[in-house]
This record gives structure tokens, sequence and C-alpha cells, in this order.
């Protein structure tokens, strides 16, 4: 009989790996409203030409990662790699310009890309991220950093840099690839095969290369896009640097960092962490004033991120800077004790919002005690036959050792308490 696995690039979330995941989640929404941004959630699949309109046909995402076919109604549908593209496009749909000049978004959503699986990158990701759209000014870039720098710091990720360029407007694009073409024609057979091709198809992202030759190469022969950006550009992202300066976020410029996607101008940036090793980042965005263009759109401005949360998960893992045990372990013995038992832990979780985990297995004292450390709970309370003939019960504070008998009936009003 055939035994079924997960497909390559993708893996199941199993309960213990679900208690992180979910308090990341909370976290991210809970900080994202603060913000003021509202959660949007698109279809699973989209039409296949939104991603290729909007991502830029000679992306690696497009030639190479995309998940699409063909339905019985002769539709071509792609699995969403990214989610920019289908957020311009419910923007567009549901007219949310008309309904006001600015608005926020964020999300939390499931992508999908064929590429090589590695460790914090599969086929099936997950990322979250935010979308400004409607303001044109650097301030509200400035919103964006910081709203995902914080995230992090949030966490408390260390060894973090925030990498950040601008690439200018679109106008200038064509007149500085010509420069850029120009300049190294004489080192081409010299690049990898790689940029050989991007060369022509897509020369900015030569920059994006993982060669150290070929970054080497590009650093003696290749001129950067923003000594070429217009003045009005440079007056965008000086007063961005400004206002980064004022909110004490540390940045690097790093005139090398361009993103790889089409829809890209003006500001670029990322998020780094050593803590995850060779591959480093932890988020990226930028401005798209062109995307909803574009897509059948007027004009419209719009900044924003996207983040991995494999990647911050790993990261959070690898500092073994979280974990959420439980807030009590509850132990229980005798058949009487064990229907008291179930009634109080349910009280424990509605009016006192704890996370109780309530002993079923019916095991000894001392093998639920020791349950108890190992699943690392800040209390535990025991019921047992004589507990309950005198309407007491016994908590036990795990770090002190500490331990008190309580009158049942005034259990949540100790436990609120002391918590």
């Amino acid at each position: 009989m055939q035994n079924f696995r997960t497909i390559k690039g993708t893996h199941d979330l199993l309960p213990n790996e679900l208690i992180i995941w979910r308090a990341v989640e909370n976290f991210i929404h809970n900080i994202m409203q603060q913000n003021g941004y509202g959660e949007i959630r698109t279809p699973a699949f989209e039409n296949t030409e939104l991603f290729v309109r909007g991502i830029g046909t000679d992306t690696d995402i497009v030639t190479k990662e995309m998940y699409s076919w063909t339905d019985q109604g002769g539709n071509t549908l792609t699995l969403k790699p990214e989610l920019t593209a289908p957020v311009a496009r419910a923007y567009l749909q549901h007219q949310m310009g008309n309904q006001n000049p600015i608005h926020r978004l964020y999300y939390i959503d499931a992508l999908f890309r064929r590429e090589r699986p590695q460790k914090g990158r599969q086929r099936q990701f997950h990322q979250f991220g935010a979308e400004a759209i409607g303001s044109p000014n650097p301030e509200q870039d400035a919103e964006i950093i910081a709203l995902a720098y914080n995230i992090y710091k949030k966490f408390n990720i260390q060894d973090m840099s925030v990498r950040l360029n601008s690439i200018g407007n679109a106008e200038i694009r064509p007149l500085y690839l010509e420069t850029l073409r120009s300049s190294i024609k004489k080192i081409e057979m010299e690049l990898c095969t790689t940029c050989q091709t991007r060369i022509e198809k897509n020369a900015l992202r030569l920059f994006d290369c993982k060669n150290p030759h070929c970054q080497e190469l590009l650093d003696q022969y290749a001129p950067f896009i923003y000594d070429s950006i217009s003045d009005d550009d440079r007056n965008h992202f000086e007063m961005l640097t400004r206002i980064l300066k004022e909110m004490e976020i540390p940045y690097f410029h790093d005139k090398k960092l361009v993103r790889g996607l089409d829809y890209y101008s003006h500001t670029t940036f990322e998020i780094t962490s050593s803590v995850l090793g060779a591959q480093d980042a932890l988020c990226g965005g930028g401005r798209y004033n062109g995307l909803i263009e574009q897509l059948g759109g007027k004009s419209t401005p719009a900044v924003g991120f996207a983040a991995g949360v494999e990647r911050l998960i790993l990261a959070i893992n690898k500092q073994n800077n979280l974990s959420i045990p439980p807030d009590i372990y509850f132990i229980h013995l005798g058949d009487e004790a064990t229907v008291t038992a179930s009634k109080i832990a349910n009280d424990l979780r509605l009016n006192c919002g704890k996370i109780v985990v309530m002993e079923t297995l019916r095991r000894s004292l001392k093998a639920q005690m020791r349950e108890a450390g190992r699943c690392g709970a800040n209390t535990t309370i025991i019921l047992g036959e004589k507990e309950l003939a005198e309407s007491k019960i016994i908590v036990k504070d795990m770090s002190t050792g500490n331990q008190n008998e309580v009158p049942i009936s005034e259990l949540s009003k100790f436990i609120s308490s002391n918590s």
C-alpha cells in the first residue's frame, strides 16, 4: 500500500510548532492594527496575467517559479507567488481609491513558488506584510520601514541591518540601463551565465547576483542607479533618511540594493539579520508608484513590504527567545476530582484568559508532576479527593516551589491577582 508523504517543498505544522506560529501571528495582527492597518485577504489563485504584468516577464518568479495551469474554462490561473499584485488588483476592483485617499492594508497568507527548498524557504511558504496606498511622501516610506523594523525589534531579533536605497522614478530607467549595459560590455564574458542572460532581459537584476566574483566586477565597472536619480527623487530620499534618524532606526545606504521585481521605483529596502547565517534576509520592500496604473488604474503612489513568517520563526528559534508554555498545568486524582477539575479548568480559560493544560491520562501524581515540569508550566494546581472534600485546591508556583492552599471558590481571584 502506498505511503503518502508531503510534497517536496511543503511541510506539516504540528501542534507544538503552531503554538509559536499562533503567538507570532497574533502579535503581528496586534501591531498592524495599532499602526492603523486593516487586514485584507485575497484568493489563493489569480489570473496569470496579473503576475506577468505586475511582477515582470523577465523575473525568476514568472519565468521559473509560478504554479500555473489552464482550467476547464480555458482560463490561465496561477497560485499566488506574492501578495502586492493581488492587493493592488483588489484595490482597483473594489474602487477603494474612491472611498478614501489613503488605504493602509496588511496580510498574513500562504504563497507558492517552485524554487529550490532550503531552510526557512519552502515551495509553500507564508508571508506577512503591509501596503500603504495613496501617499507619495517620504514619511509614508518611513512609516512602512519603521513598522517592519519594530516588529523584529519586539521579537528581540539580534544583529539586524536595514539596507536602504533609491532607484528613482521609472523615467530614468531606460537611459540608466543603456549606460549600465555599455559599461559592463567589456566584462560581459567574465560574468556568470545568469548575469549574461540578465544583461539584455533585466539588467537591473545584475545587482541581485549572489556570485561574489560578479559583485566584485560590478563594483569596479557598473554605475549605480542612485547616481542617476533626479533632484526630486534625491530630496525624497534625504527626507526619508532624516525621519529614520529621528526615529532612531539605524540604516545603511546600499547603492547596489535594487530589489528584483519590475514594479519597484524610488525607495527600496531590506532588513537582514546575521542570526540567519548566509541567507540573512528577513524582509524587503519599497515604493511601487507605477503598479496600479500598470494594472489599469490611474497613477497611484504606494509603498509596502513583505516578510517571511518561516524566516522570522527560524530567527526566533535560533535565539531561543520565544516559548509559549502553559500558564497552568492541572493535576487531579480521583473520579470526583476529575469532574470538578474539568469545570475549574474551563472557568480559568474563559474567565481568566489562561492557557490551561489538564491531565487526561490519569497518571500517578509523580508522573503528572514530572509532566508539569517538562512542559514548562508557570503554575501547577493540584486537586485530589482530600482537597475536594475540604473545598480547597493546591496552587504551586513552579519557579519558586512555593505552594498555597486556596478555597476553590476563590481560585479565579487568586490566579488573576498573582499573574
